[in-house]
């Protein structure tokens, strides 16, 4: 009788766990404007610093993409603990410092903005150790992209289906307005695009898991990222299976990143 009275409150206090969704207006000073963040918190009860996951939206959406389409995304917050953040990176932003257009600075709104803002306001674990980002497609070379350049910032990172090689797609999803065309700043495209920031890593740097499925658009420069990061002896997970570039495979990808995230946040647990 008492096993089976602990069991039922244990399965009622599960139940009755539910993450706390805010959307929070941020400001960035280096481009004057005001930005929006979706925080999901789970609950706390121990008011313990909790680790971030920083989470990335892809071309065309916003800060809502997740959590609006991703409906139980609130449940790997209460599961692993931790507080997820979705900022806005713009319509078209690839979270660059763009050399051409003051208003598209989304690294440095990020890296020396938003991290700062979450820091102060929330009790998290304010070090790379219990810190990381991931997103899909633009999201998912804009966190690979910031992780790689800002390695005292994050200590993990991942990508969803994401645009690792730009420069196969110069004539896509806005680049050069952030960029210059790519046939009159050449320069700027190998330097701004992941697959060329690999030279900054060095072995067990930052834990990365990479995912792509087989029917995707940017599978192949996925698999070339693979291979890159094979020659260069730098360890990392690397998911590959049937799926396309759409919401059906993040709804599912995002769950085995939240699990990497969280081995990471506590190793040996």
């Amino acid at each position: 009788m008492a096993y089976r009275l602990l069991l039922l409150l244990l399965v009622v206090s599960l139940q009755s766990k539910a993450a706390i969704v805010d959307t929070l207006d941020t400001y960035s000073n280096k481009m004057k404007k005001t930005i929006k963040a979706v925080v999901i918190r789970p609950e706390n009860p121990t008011g313990a610093a909790m680790p971030v996951l920083y989470l990335l939206h892809g071309y065309s959406d916003n800060y809502a993409g997740w959590i609006s389409k991703v409906k139980d995304l609130g449940k790997g917050a209460d599961l692993y603990g931790m507080l997820i953040v979705c900022p806005d990176g713009g319509f078209s932003s690839w979270y660059w410092d763009s050399p051409i257009d003051p208003a598209n600075q989304y690294e440095t709104y990020i890296t020396e903005e938003l991290i700062p803002f979450i820091d102060k306001k929330f009790k998290t674990i304010a070090d790379r150790k219990g810190r990381a980002i991931t997103g899909l497609s633009m999201g998912g070379h804009g966190a690979l992209y910031l992780a790689i350049r800002h390695q005292q910032l994050f200590g993990a990172a991942g990508s969803m289906s994401g645009g690792v090689d730009i420069r196969p797609f110069p004539l896509n999803w806005d680049m050069a307005k952030r960029l210059g065309a790519y046939a009159e700043q050449p320069e700027r495209w190998e330097k701004s695009t992941v697959i060329n920031q690999l030279y900054l890593l060095t072995p067990g740097a930052l834990a990365l898991i990479i995912d792509c499925g087989t029917s995707d658009f940017f599978y192949g420069v996925n698999e070339e990222l693979h291979r890159q990061l094979l020659y260069r002896n730098i360890p990392h997970d690397y998911i590959s299976r049937p799926g396309m570039h759409e919401w059906k495979y993040w709804g599912n990808a995002i769950w085995y990143q939240l699990l990497f995230f969280d081995r990471y946040f506590h190793p040996g647990y």
